[in-house]
């Protein structure tokens, strides 16, 4: 069926933008992963659309991924396809105070054009290596801000592949969650309230979070960003310390000893290294401290 499927799908959004048997590793920050069977890569929100209503026409198996950065990929790979909304869906439109922004835009880059036109408001965007689409998703944070301080508007695609909008205030947005955490819809923009400031002084800002994040953050090595959620009242890195996990290894993969809420890649690490990292301090913890850590990294595809 593959065939039929590569075909077809090629049909809608161009030969050069279907490849088979796509290196998942090449594809997400943690550098991990199997192949996908099918990897497809839409030039425009048109053909992201009809990409979509073909494979459920089809009854194909689809999943979509933005940037890749919160994404533990298994070493089997993903059967079925796989959807890359990357950087050709990644316009961004300024009006006044207001940004409207593809779900394919960098943070990095959203944030620094906010800012060389003068508005703040997604300074702690600036350093977090995902997409729009996926923070809009998980409601992203860092530094005391999240995507919900700013988003006054979501468009996406329901389950009828069908366009819709969905103001801020339903969008349900908690911590590391939102309306659209539960469901298949596809998140195409979102529009965005700025205020507006001195452009010198948030690409100051963007400077002072910057070099905290480089001292604090294990950002040279591969990984998925911080690996677990905040537990109530409590900080999963301080647990892992008081662990004693700091630098806890299997394989290639390894608890940072940098900052101990992050597993990274220390080269060659397959998704089952990082998994064991992952279940041992999550024992350890429990253990310890009667705390479970949820991950906040998404398991996608086969173990």
């Amino acid at each position: 069926m593959i065939n039929t499927v590569v075909a077809m799908a090629k049909g809608v959004v161009g030969d050069g933008n279907v490849r088979t048997s796509e290196p998942m590793s090449a594809h997400t920050t943690f550098k991990i992963g199997g192949p996908a069977d099918v990897f497809v890569t839409p030039r425009s929100r048109s053909a992201l659309i009809a990409a979509i209503k073909l494979f459920k026409q089809l009854g194909y198996k689809y999943q979509i991924i933005g940037n890749g950065s919160n994404l533990l990929v298994g070493d089997k790979g993903i059967r079925g396809a796989v959807i890359e909304i990357g950087k050709a869906l990644g316009e961004i439109n300024i009006s006044g105070n207001t940004i409207t922004a593809q779900s394919g835009v960098l943070l990095s880059k959203l944030a620094n054009s906010a800012a060389r036109n003068g508005l703040s408001g997604l300074e702690f965007a600036s350093g977090i290596p995902g997409s729009l689409g996926g923070a809009v998703y998980m409601n992203a944070g860092a530094y005391g801000g999240e995507m919900k301080d700013v988003i006054t508007k979501v468009t996406y695609l329901d389950d009828n592949c069908d366009v819709r909008e969905l103001p801020a205030d339903k969008c349900d947005f908690g911590y590391r969650h939102s309306f659209f955490s539960d469901k298949d819809y596809v998140i195409l923009e979102a529009e965005m309230r700025l205020v507006h400031k001195n452009v010198r002084v948030i690409l100051d800002d963007i400077k002072e979070l910057t070099e905290r994040r480089v001292s604090k953050q294990p950002i040279d090595k591969p990984s998925a960003g911080s690996t677990f959620k905040r537990p109530e009242g409590y900080y999963a890195a301080a647990l892992i310390e008081q662990a004693r996990l700091k630098g806890y290894s299997c394989g290639g993969a390894a608890v940072s000893e940098k900052h101990s809420g992050f597993v990274v890649n220390n080269g060659g690490a397959t998704a089952e290294d990082v998994m064991s990292v992952i279940r041992h301090v999550q024992k350890t913890v429990l253990e310890k401290n009667g705390v479970n850590l949820e991950t906040e990294v998404k398991l996608i595809g086969e173990f």
